[in-house]
């Protein structure tokens, strides 16, 4: 699946911009364990211009905890070069023979990392990304048109890129693949479905991974609470009965409920989301093989 630009929309929504380069540099605090396109994130401690300067200042570093140094610079970082296995060797045993703290390189209760990022050391706390999202891709109830757990972990973080304080609706929740993500990411959702037999599913979905979750039935047009977003992976018309006018019903309705809106459709919507009262404010395009779903996002 094609899900670089994807990636691109969640960025933007944690981060608040756009970068080509594959690291980014931010005071936004994400757990990369949020995203599945993030691979790790370092918590800076230190950053120098030359490396016997972050030995000089790891050697006053004091640990209590067993650890290990890790450098980053396996892959060309940005405009960085990667560098080779026995440079990255040496780096390391130099900064971690100088740290007051008892080695573990097999299990250690921290890992620091050292990355050189365009002329900069920087030194400071790794946290690897856990692909939770992997452990979702086998649900108890599933079916052909769901969104990918992947796409549907994206968009609930592009929807909600900062979960403290906010309320969520899921009003067309299906099976429940948004909401599963959703709630493993502690983001306060419900769920809502026209369907009892999918309301259902998504229930058993929900308690299958140990996570709780409300969801109802019912149309969106009955929601009475007002919520900080929604997500509505739209009802295609090839797989329902519903119409163009139900569609724009739909998002007439989460127009009444909600301030941000994202929007996951397989056909254009951009006339009936600005008929509704939305404005787009960002959008890309996932793709998997020949079929492309749309992401836009509204306010």
């Amino acid at each position: 699946m094609d899900e670089h630009d994807l990636c691109r929309l969640e960025m933007r929504a944690f981060f608040g911009f756009d970068s080509l380069s594959n690291v980014i540099k931010s005071n936004v605090k994400i757990d990369p364990s949020r995203s599945p396109f993030m691979k790790e994130r370092l918590e800076i401690l230190f950053s120098e211009n030359d490396l016997e300067e972050i030995i000089e200042q790891a050697s006053e570093f004091v640990t209590h905890k067993t650890f290990k140094v890790t450098c980053l610079n396996s892959i060309a970082l940005s405009s960085t070069a990667k560098l080779r296995q026995p440079e990255r060797r040496s780096i390391e045993r130099k900064i971690g023979e100088v740290i007051q703290g008892e080695a573990d390189l097999l299990e250690p209760e921290v890992n620091f990392g050292v990355v050189l990022l365009e002329g900069t050391w920087h030194f400071g706390i790794v946290q690897e990304s856990e692909p939770i999202w992997r452990f979702h891709m086998q649900k108890p109830h599933m079916y052909s048109t769901a969104l990918s757990t992947r796409v549907a972990r994206a968009v609930a973080n592009i929807a909600v890129p900062h979960p403290e304080g906010i309320r969520a609706i899921d009003p067309c929740c299906g099976i429940g693949t948004v909401l599963v993500e959703a709630r493993s990411m502690d983001i306060d959702i419900v769920g809502r479905d026209i369907n009892p037999l999918v309301c259902l599913g998504s229930r058993k979905n929900l308690a299958h991974f140990g996570l709780e979750g409300e969801v109802v039935k019912g149309p969106i047009s009955e929601v009475t609470d007002t919520y900080d977003a929604a997500i509505i992976d739209m009802p295609y018309n090839l797989f329902t009965h519903i119409t163009a006018e139900g569609q724009l019903d739909i998002i007439k309705d989460a127009r009444r409920i909600t301030s941000r809106l994202v929007v996951v459709t397989i056909e254009p919507m951009d006339h009936m989301i600005l008929e509704a009262g939305f404005e787009i404010v960002d959008r890309c395009v996932a793709k998997k093989g020949t079929f492309e779903r749309q992401v836009v996002v509204c306010e």
